[in-house]
C-alpha cells in the first residue's frame, strides 16, 4: 500500500510540477529555441517541489537562487518582467509548499499521537499513514495551483502585453513586502509559532492580488484611452459629414459652370490649365461611395482616399441601409478600426500586392461585414498588434469586437495563404 501511496505522490508531484510550469510560461514566455520547453519542464520539477520547513536557511536560498537562475536563462522578457515572475512566483510556491508539509505534519501527529521521528518506534501503521497525510497534502496543493491557473490565467496573459515600464514598477515595489516576510517569518520564527500560516496565506494573497490589481489598472487605462480614441473619430467624422454636405450642394453647379468654360472655342492656356485643376480636384466625387448610410459614406470615402495614397487597389460593395440600428461610434469602431488595419498591413506589400476589398450587406436576418486583404510573409498569427508598446495599440481588433459584441454579433478573424479576412455578423432586429 505504502507503494501505492508513493506511486500517486510522484504523480501528484510531477502532475503539480506540470501546472505551476504553464502559469509561468503564460505569465512569462519561455526562449524560442528548439527542444528548450521539455528541458525547462524537467528543471522546474524538482524546484517547484522543493520541501521548505521552519529555520530551513539552506532550502529558503537554494529556492530562490534556482528559480532566479532558472527565470533568468530559460525566460525571454524584460529584466523588470523576470524580477516581477520572481517576486511573485517563488515566494508563493515556498509558502504554499510551507504550508502544505507544515499543516499535513501537524494534523499526522495529532491524530496519530506518534513519536517524533527522530525517537523511533513508528510502526507499520503509522509510516502508511504518514504517507497518506503526505499524499492529500500534495494532492491540495494540486487544487491550490489549478485553482490559480483558472482565475489568474486571462489576468496573466494581459498583464504580460500590456503593462509599462511604470506599471512594472510599482507591481515589483507592492510585491518587495509579501516576498520580504515570506522568507524572514519561515526562517526567523520558531517552528511551533503557527503565526506563520496566517502570514504566507497574505502572502500569497498579496502576490496575485498585485497582479489583478496590474491588470484592473491597466485595462481601466487602455478603456479610458480606447474611448477617447473613438470619440476623437466619432468627432472627425462628424465634421466630415458636415464639410461633404457642403461640398455636394455646389458640386452639380460648380461641374456646369466647367462645362460652358470647355465649349467655349478660344480660351487661354491658363484657363484651360486651370479648368482641368477644378476637374481633377472635383473628380473624387463622380466615384462615391453610396452606401445607404451617410456616416458610413464618409468613413469608407476616407480610407478610400487613405488607400489610394498608399497605392492600395481599394473596392468596396456594401448595401447599408439595413444596419441604420447600429450607432455611429460603433459604426466608426467597426469600419474605421477594420480598414486601418488592412491598409497598415497592405504597406508592408509590394505595389502590386495592395489590396483591399470590403464587403456588407443584410443576408437574411443578419448583417454581413467582410473586410479582406493581403498580408505580408511574416506574419505568421492573428495578433492585436505589431508595435512594440502595447498598451497604446494592438485595440483595433478589441474595439470591433466590443462593437460587435453589443449587438449580440459575431466577429471571425481568419489568416490563411497570405490572405487575412475579417468576418462579421450581426442579427438585425
Amino acid at each position: 500500500m505504502i507503494r501505492f501511496l508513493d506511486t500517486i505522490t510522484f504523480l501528484l508531484a510531477c502532475a503539480y510540477g506540470f501546472v505551476f510550469f504553464v502559469i509561468l510560461k503564460t505569465f512569462l514566455p519561455l526562449r524560442e529555441t528548439k527542444g528548450l520547453k521539455i528541458l525547462a519542464l524537467f528543471i522546474l520539477l524538482p524546484l517547484a517541489d522543493v520541501t521548505i520547513y521552519s529555520n530551513d536557511l539552506a532550502n529558503l536560498l537554494g529556492a530562490l537562487l534556482g528559480f532566479a537562475i532558472y527565470i533568468a536563462l530559460l525566460h525571454r522578457g524584460r529584466p523588470l518582467q523576470k524580477l516581477t515572475a520572481l517576486l511573485v512566483f517563488c515566494p508563493s510556491l515556498i509558502a504554499v509548499n510551507y504550508l502544505m508539509q507544515d499543516i499535513g505534519c501537524r494534523l499526522f501527529f495529532w491524530s496519530t499521537g506518534a513519536p517524533n521521528l527522530d525517537s523511533g518506534g513508528w510502526t507499520d501503521r503509522m509510516w502508511l499513514l504518514s504517507t497518506a497525510f503526505h499524499t492529500c497534502s500534495l494532492f491540495l496543493r494540486l487544487l491550490f495551483w489549478i485553482a490559480v491557473w483558472i482565475f489568474m490565467k486571462k489576468y496573466l496573459t494581459r498583464i504580460s502585453q500590456s503593462l509599462t515600464k511604470r506599471m512594472w514598477i510599482i507591481v515589483d515595489t507592492l510585491m518587495l513586502a509579501p516576498f520580504v516576510a515570506i522568507f524572514t517569518i519561515i526562517y526567523f520564527l520558531p517552528e511551533n509559532a503557527v503565526i506563520v500560516y496566517p502570514i504566507c496565506a497574505a502572502s500569497i494573497f498579496s502576490s496575485f492580488g498585485a497582479l489583478y490589481l496590474a491588470a484592473y489598472i491597466s485595462d481601466s487605462l487602455q478603456t479610458a484611452y480606447r474611448a477617447r480614441t473613438l470619440e476623437n473619430k466619432l468627432s472627425y467624422y462628424q465634421e466630415k459629414v458636415d464639410d461633404e454636405r457642403r461640398i455636394r450642394s455646389i458640386y452639380h453647379d460648380m461641374k456646369n459652370h466647367l462645362l460652358v468654360l470647355e465649349a467655349q472655342s478660344a480660351r487661354p492656356e491658363e484657363v484651360e490649365t486651370s479648368i482641368q485643376t477644378l476637374k481633377s480636384q472635383i473628380e473624387v466625387y463622380e466615384t462615391y461611395y453610396h452606401t445607404g448610410n451617410e456616416f458610413l459614406d464618409i468613413i469608407i470615402r476616407d480610407k478610400a482616399q487613405a488607400a489610394k495614397e498608399k497605392k492600395i487597389d481599394f473596392s468596396a460593395v456594401i448595401h447599408f441601409k439595413d444596419g441604420s440600428f447600429l450607432e455611429p461610434l460603433d459604426i466608426s469602431a467597426i469600419f474605421g478600426n477594420a480598414l486601418d488595419n488592412a491598409i497598415e498591413a497592405s504597406e508592408k506589400l509590394p505595389e502590386d500586392l495592395r489590396l483591399i476589398t470590403a464587403k456588407a450587406s443584410r443576408i437574411h436576418d443578419m448583417l454581413v461585414i467582410t473586410v479582406e486583404n493581403n498580408t505580408p510573409p511574416d506574419a505568421l498569427s492573428i495578433k492585436n498588434t505589431s508595435k512594440e508598446d502595447t498598451f497604446l495599440h494592438g485595440f483595433g481588433l478589441p474595439n470591433i469586437k466590443n462593437a460587435v459584441a453589443k449587438y449580440d454579433g459575431e466577429c471571425i478573424p481568419r489568416q490563411k495563404d497570405g490572405r487575412f479576412a475579417l468576418k462579421i455578423m450581426i442579427p438585425v432586429p
